[in-house]
């Protein structure tokens, strides 16, 4: 961050430069209206002793980087600055009175008061470079901090994504662990079935793999991956597992989280089809409300009966995710009916540019 910041931005190097042309214009007016000073050796004062110290100014930047470079104590810096502002003055006074000498040498009342005005003219200089020295570390302070913030940022959304994968990959490995012991039945009792289990999760495992980075997929791809994964599960539970389903075809190109039905579907399959012996009926239906699509699941259960699998981690994983990618607790409702339980969805709508 070598540029000077007058420079680099243009609005700043416009400000700067209008800054100095008010100053030189009012330097003017007060030598030729207050103390007497011919018109044109008022301009050209003016000119000379403003027009070094706006150089300097501009070069003062690279000192104070420079400086910073070197991570001073606080007192170093107030020694150093005071050293810098001492000989920058020394400078500045030297060179402006010589040059107005060689313009105006002869001028005897001009070079009186020149003489006279090198006390509350070092005044101003130290002025001039405190308003330097105060802008320059604002800027870096400005800079520091926005730097501070991209990072900050940068690291927010890497842990926000290292949250989602940890989050997807609890979900994965518990439905895979009960595929993989059907599979393993299946080989004694019925080898083409499981030829096809198998086939039908890699299928389910290669889409889950296979997810694009913002965490967002087509509600028609995310149902023709949900329905792989309901052919397994109809290949563990037969006829005990009834699936239906009402989508409008308006729905298909909405966009949702990747991989959230799976887990709700699931759900309903643990709190439902494990704990009877008949047919359940789990059912899944889409709308759109307003600015959100509403997917409901509904599936058959018996409150009296406690389920051993436990609570488990689908319906905490879900909320979670949401939370992280829309930044909203209130997305996933669950509610406990009689003899039914519903999961509803709200989603902010977001339409599928896919072809």
């Amino acid at each position: 961050m070598m540029l000077n910041p007058v420079s680099k931005n243009k609005s700043y190097f416009v400000s700067y430069l209008a800054i100095w042309g008010f100053i030189i214009a009012v330097h003017t007016l007060i030598l030729n209206f207050f103390y007497g000073i011919n018109g044109m050796v008022s301009l050209t004062d003016s000119l000379v002793f403003n027009l070094i110290f706006l150089l300097i100014g501009y070069s003062l930047w690279y000192v104070i980087r420079f400086n910073l470079k070197e991570k001073p104590s606080f007192l170093d810096l107030i020694f150093t600055h005071l050293l810098i502002a001492i000989v920058v003055i020394i400078l500045w006074l030297l060179a402006g009175y010589f040059t107005m000498q060689s313009f105006y040498g002869t001028n005897t009342f001009y070079m009186t008061f020149l003489k006279n005005s090198l006390a509350w003219r070092a005044v101003m200089g130290m002025f001039y470079y405190l308003l330097f020295v105060m802008f320059y570390y604002l800027i870096l302070y400005y800079d520091d901090l926005q730097d501070k913030l991209k990072i900050e940022s940068k690291l927010q959304n890497m842990v926000t994504e290292a949250e989602l994968e940890t989050l997807k990959s609890q979900i994965n490995p518990h439905f895979l662990f009960n595929s993989l012991n059907s599979i393993s039945s299946l080989t004694i009792t019925n080898p083409q079935k499981a030829q096809e289990m198998v086939i039908k999760l890699s299928d389910f495992l290669r889409y889950s793999l296979s997810h694009d980075k913002n965490e967002k997929t087509s509600l028609q791809k995310e149902f023709e991956n949900l329905k792989r994964y309901l052919d397994i599960e109809k290949t563990r539970f037969g006829k005990r597992l009834n699936f239906v389903y009402n989508i409008p075809e308006n729905c298909y190109n909405q966009m949702i989280p990747n991989m959230i039905l799976q887990p709700l579907i699931e759900n309903s399959i643990k709190h439902g089809v494990y704990n009877s012996s008949d047919e359940v009926q789990v059912e899944i239906s889409c709308k759109e409300e307003k600015n959100y699509l509403v997917i409901e699941i509904n599936n058959d259960y018996d409150p009296e009966v406690k389920n051993s699998k436990g609570e488990g981690i689908g319906l905490k994983n879900i909320k979670k995710r949401l939370q992280l990618i829309y930044l909203r607790s209130d997305l996933l409702e669950t509610i406990a009916e009689k003899m039914v339980f519903r999961a509803i969805l709200r989603l902010p709508k977001e339409i599928s540019h896919e072809q």
